[in-house]
């Protein structure tokens, strides 16, 4: 199990806290822990994968469309007949 720290809490919210953690009969950390796990919860929430989120915002839906130009490469294309980039192989 992990461990968090959280500074920086007002006192009036950790004392709200405590009293909703005395009137649910558990500790203030047991009851702060329940607190996190509902936000986190993954229940009820839809998650859209990376490729429907790229659909959704750059497809042809939007109105967006790229003229991509065709890709040309910089490298010189190895010979493995006549050695590799001027080098000889010996095997």
């Amino acid at each position: 199990m992990a461990n968090i720290t959280i500074r920086d809490i007002p006192d009036k919210t950790k004392e709200i806290l405590r009293v909703q953690a005395v009137c649910s009969s558990v500790s203030l950390e047991a009851y702060v822990r329940y607190i996190l796990q509902k936000a986190s919860s993954v229940e009820g929430q839809k998650f859209d994968d990376i490729l429907s989120l790229a659909e959704k915002y750059f497809g042809s839906k939007s109105g967006v469309e790229l003229d991509l130009p065709k890709r040309k490469t910089r490298r010189k294309i190895p010979d493995f007949n006549n050695g590799y980039y001027g080098y000889k192989c010996y095997f």
